[in-house]
């Protein structure tokens, strides 16, 4: 068992959507970028939907999911697990995101995205309670999980539900 920590959040002034993942992997962790497992599907989906090449450093799709509208972040600021999976999350040890100040700062968040299952039940459990009622009241998706371990699914059926995020950076 270890003691794992998030990133801080991926925010652009004009962000629009918010994409919540649970907690970041091990090669997350190691590499220090979300999504770093390279069989992860979450950036060939950005650039499926977005045009975001998988190959540019990892600052420079950074700065491109913000310029599209788009704000990353994790449901979970800390937590004890072994391994990679949300399975093994000790559940009596996790502490969530200060989700309340980040909806303050970027009111212009129009909706939030769960890459996973894990995600959005952390965020309906631990987050959603302390939520003013304007942030309580965005409308809130669940995306099939990018995760290498969540394979029940193509490629092209995860872009296909993933196509949901576009409709709130066109608006």
């Amino acid at each position: 068992m270890s003691s794992v920590q998030s990133f801080p959040p991926i925010v652009g002034d004009g962000s629009r959507v918010l994409i919540l993942g649970s907690m970041p992997g091990r090669a997350s962790l190691l590499a220090g970028q979300y999504y770093a497992h390279s069989r992860n599907a979450f950036w060939p989906l950005m650039e499926a939907l977005l045009g975001i090449d998988c190959a540019l450093p990892y600052a420079r799709r950074c700065d491109a999911l913000g310029a599209a509208g788009i704000a990353l972040w994790d449901v979970l600021q800390s937590c004890t697990r072994s391994g990679s999976l949300d399975s093994a999350i000790v559940e009596s040890s996790i502490v969530s995101n200060d989700f309340a100040a980040l909806l303050r700062q970027r009111r212009t968040i129009a909706g939030i995205f769960f890459n996973g299952a894990m995600a959005e039940r952390s965020f309906k459990r631990y987050v959603l309670p302390d939520l003013g009622a304007a942030a309580a009241t965005l409308p809130r998706i669940r995306l099939p999980s990018t995760s290498p371990a969540h394979a029940s699914l193509t490629f092209q059926q995860k872009l296909e539900q993933w196509r949901q995020i576009l409709p709130l950076l066109r608006s």
